[in-house]
């Protein structure tokens, strides 16, 4: 007699990139996965994936929607979907990372607070309201300083400011994307790294540190290469680990993913922000776990209570360039595609922006061109590939009519 499948609640964006490698990890895995997303609730099942209509910035009214069903556990792709899976997973009791924890991650002034009072090294820091004065918040600001909204994500809206009038024109430029507080803090010199891992009873797991071997020093903060395994030293790294770790104690993170961005200086180790969900976009697709097991498997085992202890990378080097945008405007067409997907060492090229596609590069957008995937038997033959790959493309992207204009 064959076993019931175990039923997973994926809370996800109908635009997330990750949706469909979760869906294939799910069925070799015998997984009944059900999507949560923000797709329009009037229309009848319109994905034909049987997803369930939800609001991520309406926790109350959606655990309404949840309430009654069963599942065996839950997944989050996204921070604005890890915060509504907290709440939902305490409902359903089913294990994952605290609502608290995952709305901390969610909120960079509440999440500094923390990080403070355990004691981890932090630039001086302070949230404002975009109803404030800026000439009066720029006199205030440390420099060079970082400008943060809030709630935002991916780089998207931060802005560094070496002067006062540098300030006030970020400032500006930072409020026309609605939100409502700015947090200020101090520049972090030094080399900039992310880490992936799992939470398990809240003891963190490390799965994956990324070199990111392109200087990140503003005035906007555009992410392109992730590197693994660090070419640095083994003091660096558990430095690394050992502060990410602090990190996940002082958040409170309980089970599941973790996504942390951290710099390193002379000083040592800062932490940037921790997010309570894996790295975003196609990026999964450069770690493989002994043996060939992509991220988003392990994910699912991890969330329906699996023993995942022992995922290690697989012997190769590897890394992804994400594709950035070379100006404003409206995305029409790529050359180069095949030469650039034949440079040795070059697994994949994933071209994810569709003709007619409006383009709009940080601070204000938040998207990519698309994605570059290399393997290789050192992490600098992997980084030589993915610049070569790179090189390789010509994109032709039209003047759009209306584009922000980057005074900055």
């Amino acid at each position: 007699m064959r076993a019931v499948p175990r039923r997973l609640l994926l809370f996800a964006a109908t635009t997330g990139y990750q949706i469909r490698v979760f869906a294939d990890a799910a069925r070799r895995l015998d997984i009944d996965l059900t999507l949560a997303t923000d797709r329009c609730h009037v229309l009848e099942d319109p994905w034909g994936d049987r997803a369930i209509a939800i609001k991520f910035d309406r926790i109350d009214e959606s655990l309404g929607v949840l309430r009654g069903r069963r599942f065996d556990g839950v997944a989050a792709v996204g921070d604005r979907p890890a915060v509504l899976a907290a709440a939902a997973a305490e409902m359903l009791g089913v294990p994952f990372h605290p609502p608290a924890a995952a709305r901390a991650c969610n909120d960079k002034f509440l999440a500094r607070q923390l990080y403070q009072a355990a004691g981890l090294p932090m630039p001086p820091f302070f949230r404002v309201s975009f109803e404030q004065d800026p000439a009066e918040i720029a006199a205030r600001a440390p420099y060079p300083c970082v400008l943060k909204p809030l709630g935002l994500s991916a780089s998207r809206g931060v802005i560094r400011a070496n002067s006062p009038a540098e300030f006030t024109a970020a400032f500006h430029r930072i409020r026309k994307l609605g939100e409502s507080h700015l947090q200020v803090e101090g520049y972090i010199e030094g080399r900039e790294f992310a880490v992936e891992g799992l939470v398990t009873g809240g003891v963190f797991q490390p799965l994956a540190i990324f070199d990111k071997p392109d200087p990140l020093e503003g005035p906007f903060f555009e992410e392109t290469l992730y590197i693994t395994p660090s070419r640095e030293p083994t003091a660096v790294q558990q430095v690394l680990l050992e502060t990410t770790a602090r990190a996940v104690r002082a958040l409170g993170l309980r089970h599941g993913p973790v996504h942390a961005e951290v710099r390193y200086n002379r000083a040592g180790a800062w932490m940037l922000e921790a997010a309570a969900r894996p790295i975003g976009g196609l990026c999964a697709k450069a770690l493989r776990f002994r043996p060939g097991v992509p991220l988003e498997e392990l994910i699912l085992r991890h969330a329906l209570g699996e023993d995942v202890a022992g995922a290690c990378l697989t012997g190769a080097a590897s890394g992804v360039m994400m594709i950035p945008l070379p100006k404003d405007g409206v995305y029409e067409s790529v050359e180069g595609v095949e030469s650039a997907g034949a440079v040795p060492g070059i697994e994949e090229v994933v071209i994810t922006a569709k003709a007619g596609q409006r383009l709009i590069p940080l601070p204000e957008g938040a998207s990519y061109l698309g994605f570059l995937f290399a393997r290789g038997d050192s992490p600098a033959d992997v980084e030589s590939a993915l610049r070569r790959s790179h090189a390789e493309l010509r994109f032709h992207i039209a003047t759009a009519l209306e584009t922000f204009s980057p005074s900055l």
